[in-house]
Formats: C-alpha cells, structure tokens, sequence
C-alpha cells in the first residue's frame, strides 16, 4: 500500500473517530450512559480497530473523559446528586478494578457476546419501570446506603469486565437504590461512568491496550455531541417515561447488532 493510500486511510479513520465521538457524547448528555455500548462497536465496525481488547480500552478512555465533559454540564444544570453518586462511584471503582483484570483474561468474542446480552437484560427492566416518577428530594441516608455500596460494587465489576463506562447500569442502579427521578439519575450517574472508566482506562493502558491518538479523537467529537445531549434531556425529561424509553430502545437497537455481528449474519 501507497504512503498516500495509508495517510487518506488515516484521515478517513480519523474523521470516523470524531463523528463516532460526537454520537457518544450526544448519548452521554442525553441518557447518562450508552457511551460504552456505543463506542466499543463503533471501534470495531466503524473506525475498523482489529482488536476487541484495544476497543474496549480506547473506549474506556474516552467515555471517562466524555462524561466529565458532561457531567459539568449537568452539575450547572443542578441535576447531580453529589453525596448519593460519591458513593456509588466510589463503591464501583472498587468493583471495576477487579473486573478489568478478569476481562482482560477472557477471549474478545466471550466480552462482546456477554456485552450484548447483559445490555438486553438491563433495557427490559428498564422497561419495567418507564412510569416511574421518583423522588426528587432524595438524600443520602442509612435506608440507601447499603443499597448504593451493593450495586456500585456490582456495577463497578461489570463495568471493568467489559471495558465500559457503566452508565446503562449505573443509571438502573442509581434509580433501584434511591428512586431519585430519571434526569437526577442520568446526571448523578455521570460522576461514577467517570470514575468507573477511569479505573478501567487505567488498567488497560497500563497493558498497552488503548490507541490514545484516536481517543483524543473521540473526545473532541464528544464535546459539541454532548452540549446538544443534555439539552435535550431536559426536554424528555418533562415527559413522563420518554428518557427510560429511549435509554431502553438504545440499548435494545445496539446489543442486537452487536449479537447479529458476533453470529456472523453479517
């Protein structure tokens, strides 16, 4: 291959990066999670990274810094509930340190195929609770705070396993151990998806299994992605159910590419 064939392949994956970031940091802004589910089969089916391992690592890296981005944009928008998120991300940067380990040990094929049907499992109790209010007054206190350090630690050890985020669990899981309103859940979610990938971001790199040029990428194009996304979740938010259904849809449209892929049905 040509010097310039390989530098027109390098601009094209570059712009790729960028466009598959800006998505990424839409859904971040407008869901609190998703970032991962997207980023990693974007990596792979998209920008065209041969390697699963690099693609969740990469990914790690550039939903961490994504959600930081955002999660500025929802704390002015005083949707955070600092003192209840602390400790979940604190609890699941435990759990996420262990699962990282464990995921690099396991086949690229396993992580992704687990990947999708654990996405479906958490869109259909998604599902289930679409009509739920919540309680925006909600504080840290002894009736939630077991529930926070048990979940976050679960949800931490998933998030290491699979190279992601977290925030399609955290934000179940936020909303299970509080009951604190979807937009409250979806800002509040941003601080562990931080910490979780972080963590995860850490142990990958430190395997050299992150392409840092192309998460830079990302998270230039998550930038401007996320400012639209957070917008509009203020104005789901006022319609009762409508963020849960699109979490949901979300989840349900990409877990089944995912598993369509990993059949080899195309």
């Amino acid at each position: 291959m040509s010097a310039l064939a390989i530098a027109q392949g390098s601009v094209v994956a570059g712009a790729l990066g960028i466009a598959s970031g800006s998505l990424v940091g839409f859904v971040l802004g407008l869901v609190g999670g998703g970032g991962s589910i997207l980023a990693v089969p974007l990596l792979l089916y998209l920008v065209g990274v041969p390697s699963a391992h690099v693609a969740i690592g990469t990914a790690a890296v550039a939903v961490a810094a994504s959600a930081a981005i955002n999660l500025a944009a929802h704390a002015r928008a005083g949707t955070v509930k600092w003192r209840c998120a602390a400790l979940f991300a604190v609890s699941g940067m435990v759990g996420a340190a262990g699962g990282a380990q464990v995921g690099k040990m396991l086949p690229g094929d396993v992580l992704i195929g687990g990947f999708a049907i654990l996405m479906l499992v958490v869109a259909a109790l998604m599902l289930r609770r679409k009509s739920a209010v919540g309680d925006g007054d909600v504080r840290l206190g002894r009736e939630n705070a077991l529930w926070l350090v048990g979940i976050g630690l679960g949800a931490g050890a998933l998030s290491g396993l699979f190279g992601i985020g977290g925030g399609f669990l955290i934000v179940p899981g936020l909303l299970l151990a509080t009951g604190m309103p979807m937009l409250y859940a979806v800002g509040s979610s941003l601080v562990a998806v931080t910490a979780f990938g972080a963590t995860t971001a850490a142990s990958y790199a430190l395997s050299g299994l992150v392409d840092w040029t192309l998460a830079a990428l990302f998270v230039a194009g998550a930038f401007a992605g996320g400012m639209i996304g957070t917008r509009s979740a203020k104005g789901l938010s006022a319609r009762r159910g409508a963020l849960e259904r699109v979490f949901a849809a979300l989840i349900v449209a990409v877990a089944a590419a995912m598993l369509a892929s990993s059949l080899g049905l195309f």
